[in-house]
């Protein structure tokens, strides 16, 4: 009797089993909504970094990048200044950036002459940043002399554009 009792048991528990099993709902629910925002990745900056030629260019704009003289002429006239006083304020606002003003002259004279007329044109525009609280340990000055020409001719137009001063910098 004992044996017909647990089969009658276990045939129950089945049936009891059987009678709860679960079925696929028609509709499935939506899946969860994620509360937590996902964390942004940090984008690069774009455009040139601190420290480069082109940022200087687009900081200051590329007409206050040279300084151009008259002909055998390496004074600083109020446009120059100008300039320089926007070079100025662009390198107070970056400290640890060094640069290099290049001293250039047309083709006319002896090369002799060329080298120490861009150096003068070179120092000159170095002696103003300094004036105006430019430490003299961050600028470099060089003379190309009429060695490197922007405009090549023989002609006042392409002279003109080659008695510079140009600021480059070095970082």
């Amino acid at each position: 009797m004992n044996t017909r009792i647990a089969t009658s048991l276990i045939l129950a528990s089945t049936i009891a089993l059987a009678a709860c099993s679960k079925k696929a709902p028609e509709v499935l629910p939506p899946p969860p909504v994620d509360t937590v925002a996902p964390t942004p990745t940090p984008t690069p900056p774009s455009g040139p970094g601190v420290g480069t030629q082109q940022h200087f260019v687009n900081a200051v704009g590329v007409a206050n990048t040279v300084v151009y003289f008259d002909t055998d002429r390496y004074n600083i006239d109020a446009e120059d200044s100008a300039k320089l006083q926007v070079q100025a304020q662009y390198f107070s606002q970056y400290p640890n950036l060094n640069f290099t003003i290049e001293g250039h002259a047309d083709e006319r004279g002896t090369r002799e002459y060329n080298l120490a007329l861009g150096e003068r044109r070179s120092n000159a525009a170095k002696n103003y940043l300094v004036s105006i609280g430019i430490p003299a340990n961050r600028i470099r000055t060089v003379s190309y002399g009429k060695e490197r020409p922007v405009a090549l001719g023989s002609n006042e137009a392409a002279w003109a554009q080659n008695r510079r001063a140009a600021t480059i910098v070095l970082n």
